[in-house]
């Protein structure tokens, strides 16, 4: 399915609705805009390959499909909890090597 600006391609970007021609999905300039509060213009400072007809198609594309955008979003911060979850923090293990459990532990530490 394309819309001008919009491409959902099997296979690219999970099946998501990303920007034609980009891997770039429109979760993502949800998230910049709604949450990081970056204005269009910023976006397209950060990513100088898009234009603001993109971003503002990704925007209307997202108003018109709330409840799918957000649920992507959901399942895409599920999927990092998730991963998080299961991966073992680098920086905890060395901790714990040099005898490091909690945060009161580690300035007892840093004192020695």
């Amino acid at each position: 399915m394309t819309i001008e600006h919009i491409s959902i391609t099997p296979g690219m970007c999970g099946g998501k609705p990303h920007i034609k021609g980009h891997r770039i999905r429109v979760q993502d300039i949800v998230i910049w805009h709604e949450q990081m509060k970056m204005s269009p213009d910023e976006i397209i400072y950060h990513y100088p390959s898009l234009t603001l007809a993109d971003v503002y198609a990704a925007l209307a594309y997202y108003y018109d499909n709330l409840d799918e955008i957000r649920q992507q979003i959901r399942d895409s911060e599920a999927y990092i909890q998730e991963v998080a979850a299961k991966t073992p923090s680098i920086l905890e293990g060395k901790l714990k090597l040099i005898g490091v459990t909690t945060t009161a532990n580690f300035k007892q530490n840093l004192s020695e």
